[in-house]
């Protein structure tokens, strides 16, 4: 899979059910990643809308922005890299715990108020790697261009998205 491959796929979805499917594919297969959500900000919350992964981690549920890493991604408009889940204090290491995540990548979708965040995982306690750090930035950006074009209503699953969020979040 291949940059070129993400903005054909993202340039060709028509709803974001299609974009959430394109972004967990491509971003798992660009970098190599045991594991990727597809996070929408919704209201005060963080709604995993959609996963591919090595196990089950947390689709259709949601988490305050302020409680997630996904959300302190889009509140800070900040990519957040953790070599070990662990050591980092913006982790809720109750709903990690169950899970194979041990390090991770978060970027935010959209700028300068992000709508979305796309996570990447991985089993084992290391730094991700740059060049999958910048695979996921590159996918962001395709992403937030794909969800400007399209009609927001059309997820079923996320009833109360808003596309642009206030800064009051």
């Amino acid at each position: 899979m291949h940059h070129l491959d993400a903005a054909r796929d993202l340039s060709a979805a028509r709803d974001l059910p299609s974009i959430a499917v394109v972004v967990r594919t491509v971003a798992r297969a660009m970098t190599g990643a045991q594991g990727v959500t597809f996070v929408l900000r919704e209201d005060g919350n963080c709604f995993y809308a959609d996963e591919d992964a090595i196990a089950p981690l947390w689709k259709g549920q949601r988490f305050p922005l302020s409680t997630c890493i996904s959300g302190w991604a889009m509140l800070n408009d900040a990519t957040a890299v953790i070599p070990d889940i662990t050591l980092d204090p913006r982790i809720p290491q109750a709903a990690y715990r169950p899970t194979f995540v041990r390090s991770l990548a978060m970027v935010p979708v959209g700028s300068p108020l992000p709508v979305a965040a796309i996570g990447a995982y991985w089993s084992r306690a290391r730094r991700p790697p740059a060049a999958a750090v910048a695979a996921l930035q590159q996918i962001a950006a395709l992403t937030a261009t794909a969800m400007n074009r399209i009609d927001l209503t059309t997820a079923p699953w996320a009833p109360n998205f808003a596309l642009h969020p206030t800064p009051a979040d």
